[in-house]
């Protein structure tokens, strides 16, 4: 594959070569690059020039494209070399041109450059090397007189110069590349991502018609009207999440537009004292008010038992109604108590019991308090507790989760000025054995101050 030059390194290439001809008389300059083909073997190389002084030297009508020059190179040791060229070369790592015997520089058929251009003792080829890795050649030189040792000097700085600039120019061509695959990548992602949303509305949109016509059908004392209650505002909760998806993949055309990298490129550091919060996490926006723990916890608590009446877990609850107010977004705290809760009903194994408490009190903060008897929390895995994606000994079990749970309950609770406490054995001893040492989360909530 022919390695991409950009406008600004061939400018630079020029700018360079006319320091050659201007500040020490070079007649003739050419910068190749070399192009590696697959269908050849790896040890060789064809070169192309892409960067010719004066213009009148390219080859004769007929034969100056590129693939008739790419024929000009062959190759003495392990360094190319133009034929009918050089009678100085420097080879990678050397300090100073060489010069090679008339015997050693092999006779070309194929294309060359017009003779009036063939100096045969003052032209210099030089290697574009960087850390190892040959890019392309500089050749230059002049009819007049020889090169001194300064000039050589000048002429290598030069050819490194071209070097660095041929590295970076690759490496900004491997940049541009690896960010239009992500785009490339990122555009499919939406695809899928759009399907799936698109196929989540409609059983989403049946089942809160299903709970809305179960509501109506049953009569005020039915005891299953808590859960076709339940059935609707769940549904109203996906609904409100997935308008949330909606608000942040609508993108425009120019926010999918390709990017391209700026031609000067400024990094500043800098510090954000106020983080954000994150995109789709519940409450985003809401301000936080004064609320009962009693009130927040009362519909969760219905779904709840539903849930372990059907995995055959036993539900207690202990709510204290008129404990203080404490000040929290409504619909943050209702998805960490969610996400606990839920953790609580799905570690927990059948014949279980769980533990819901609320009023408790500490300096200045209330607390709700859930409790387990299931197999606990290793202390190893206690260490790793509200990281993203971390499910310690859990990922080993058939039990699905994402190990994002208890991370956004820590991260929603952080922005409400309250504390999350774990303890794995449970500090309720009623509920715990040996053999179901269980653990107890503790959420604690400023309480509003009279």
């Amino acid at each position: 594959m022919l390695m991409s030059a950009s406008s600004d390194f061939l400018a630079l290439c020029r700018e360079q070569i006319a320091l050659l001809t201007q500040g020490l008389g070079a007649t003739l300059s050419i910068v190749y690059l070399t192009q590696e083909l697959v269908e050849t073997p790896s040890d060789e190389a064809k070169l192309i020039p892409v960067v010719i002084y004066p213009e009148t030297a390219l080859l004769p009508p007929g034969e100056e494209t590129a693939e008739a020059t790419e024929h000009k190179q062959l190759q003495v040791g392990n360094v190319l070399i133009l034929p009918n060229q050089q009678r100085r070369l420097l080879t990678a790592g050397s300090e100073s041109p060489t010069s090679l015997p008339e015997s050693e520089i092999p006779n070309a058929s194929g294309p060359h450059l017009k003779e009036e251009y063939l100096f045969s003792g003052n032209q210099i080829v030089l290697p574009l090397v960087y850390e190892g890795v040959m890019m392309g050649l500089l050749v230059t030189g002049r009819k007049d007189r020889a090169w001194n040792e300064h000039e050589e000097s000048q002429i290598q700085r030069i050819a490194q110069t071209l070097a660095i600039a041929c590295i970076l120019d690759q490496r900004r061509a491997w940049f541009e590349q690896q960010l239009h695959e992500q785009q490339v990548l990122q555009e499919k992602q939406r695809d899928l991502l759009d399907n799936l949303l698109h196929q989540f509305r409609n059983p989403l949109t049946a089942l809160r018609t299903f709970g809305k016509l179960l509501l109506k059908r049953l009569r005020p004392a039915d005891t299953n009207r808590n859960v076709a209650n339940s059935i609707v505002r769940e549904s109203d909760r996906l609904q409100e999440l997935l308008q949330q998806f909606d608000q942040v993949i609508d993108l425009t055309e120019a926010d999918l537009a390709p990017l391209h990298l700026p031609e000067e490129v400024f990094v500043e550091a800098t510090i954000q004292k106020d983080a954000k919060p994150p995109l789709l996490l519940p409450g985003t926006g809401d301000k936080a008010v004064d609320c009962s723990l009693a009130d927040i916890l009362e519909p969760l608590l219905i779904s709840a038992k539903a849930i372990a009446q059907e995995r055959k877990l036993k539900l207690i609850t202990e709510i204290q109604q008129n404990s203080p107010l404490v000040r929290a977004n409504v619909k943050a705290l209702r998805e960490v108590l969610t996400n606990i809760i839920d953790n609580a009903l799905k570690y927990t194994p059948p014949g279980g019991k769980i533990l819901i408490q609320a009023g408790q009190e500490k300096a200045n903060f209330q607390g709700i308090v859930i409790s387990d008897n299931g197999p606990g929390i290793p202390p190893q895995d206690l260490e790793h507790l509200g990281e993203r994606h971390y499910r310690g000994v859990q990922a080993q079990t058939e039990i699905p989760g994402t190990g994002l749970g208890l991370a956004i309950a820590k991260q929603l609770i952080e922005q409400m000025q309250g504390e999350i406490e774990v303890f794995s054995p449970a500090i309720n001893s009623k509920l715990t054995s040996p053999d179901a040492p269980g653990t107890t989360f503790i959420i604690w909530l400023p309480e509003v101050e009279n």
